[in-house]
């Protein structure tokens, strides 16, 4: 057999060892998919049960920031709007997913 003949692609595929079928095959998917679920999926879940948490114990009065970095206090609560006084007598209305952190109580005044 000449050197370019060992070389031809043909002869490189006839000369691997036929896979393996059946369980073996299916591990590697079955691994990543697990390894991607605790890796990726279920902190981003366990964040969102926290933030949903964070949101329902809202109240008149607390301190928040928003995702924007608007920091203010909350003045009312409705179903999915907050509105939150930045200054005074200035007001803004916001989503409530837009709520990201609720502040300790006294954070504003001293900044």
């Amino acid at each position: 057999m000449s050197l370019l003949a060992t070389l031809s692609p043909t002869a490189i595929i006839a000369a691997a060892p036929a896979p393996q079928g059946g369980f073996g095959m299916l591990l590697f998917p079955i691994i990543l998919i697990a390894i991607m679920y605790f890796l990726m999926i279920r902190p981003q879940m366990k964040r969102q049960k926290e933030h949903q948490a964070m949101l329902g114990k809202l109240q008149r009065g607390d301190e928040v920031l928003t995702n924007s970095g608007i920091a203010g206090v909350v003045t009312e609560i409705g179903e999915n709007f907050v509105t939150v006084e930045i200054a005074d007598n200035v007001r803004i209305r916001v989503q409530k997913a837009a709520i990201g952190n609720v502040l300790p109580k006294g954070t504003l005044k001293s900044a």
